[in-house]
C-alpha cells in the first residue's frame, strides 16, 4: 500500500480465511473425521490467507489479529474438552491449544518466512529491482509524527528474537 499500511490487506484476508471457515464448518466439527484431516484442512484454510506475508510490515496489534484468528480455527477443529474434575465441557485454552497442535502458532510462521525472504534478498545482486526498492531512498518530504514501522524494522526484531540479531543488516 502506499501509506505502508496493510491493515485492509490483512482485514480483507481473515474475512476471506473467516468465510473458508464457515463453509467447512460441518467438517470440522465432524466426529467422523480424524484430528490429523481436521489439521490438514486447517492448514488449507491458514495458508492462502498468509500468501505474500513475507512483505508484511507488522505491529503488535496485527499480529495478536492474526494469532486470534488461528486459534479460533483450532478451537473449531479441536472442539471443547471435559473438565477432568468437574466432567463439564470447556473452551480449550491457548496454551493447551499448543500443546495439542505441535505446529508453530501463525505469527512463527510469518516470522519464518519473512527470515527467508530476508536470506534471499540478501543474495540479490544490486541491479535486480527488488533490491533496489529495498535499498533504495524515497523522495519528498516526511510526514509528521513517529516513523511508521517498516519491513526492515521487523527483520531486525526476528533476527533479535532468534539470537542473531547482533550486527546484521
Amino acid at each position: 500500500m502506499n501509506q505502508n499500511s496493510i491493515q485492509e490487506e490483512i482485514k480483507c484476508r481473515l474475512k476471506s480465511g473467516k468465510a473458508c471457515c464457515q463453509s467447512v464448518q460441518n467438517l470440522s466439527s465432524s466426529s467422523f473425521l480424524s484430528k490429523n484431516i481436521k489439521i490438514r484442512i486447517y492448514g488449507t484454510i491458514i495458508l492462502p490467507v498468509l500468501y505474500g506475508c513475507e512483505t508484511w510490515s507488522l505491529t503488535l496489534r496485527k499480529e495478536r489479529r492474526l494469532r486470534v484468528f488461528g486459534n479460533r480455527v483450532l478451537r473449531r477443529i479441536l472442539g471443547p474438552k471435559t473438565d477432568k474434575v468437574t466432567g463439564e465441557w470447556r473452551k480449550v485454552h491457548n496454551e493447551e491449544l499448543n500443546d495439542l497442535y505441535c505446529s508453530p502458532s501463525i505469527v512463527r510462521v510469518i516470522k519464518s518466512r519473512r527470515m527467508r525472504w530476508a536470506g534471499h534478498l540478501a543474495c540479490l545482486e544490486e541491479r535486480r529491482g527488488v533490491y533496489r526498492v529495498l535499498d533504495g531512498k524515497p523522495e519528498g518530504k516526511r510526514p509528521l509524527g513517529r516513523p511508521r514501522f517498516r519491513w526492515e524494522d521487523n527483520i531486525k526484531m526476528d533476527l533479535e528474537e532468534v539470537g542473531c540479531g547482533h550486527g546484521l543488516i
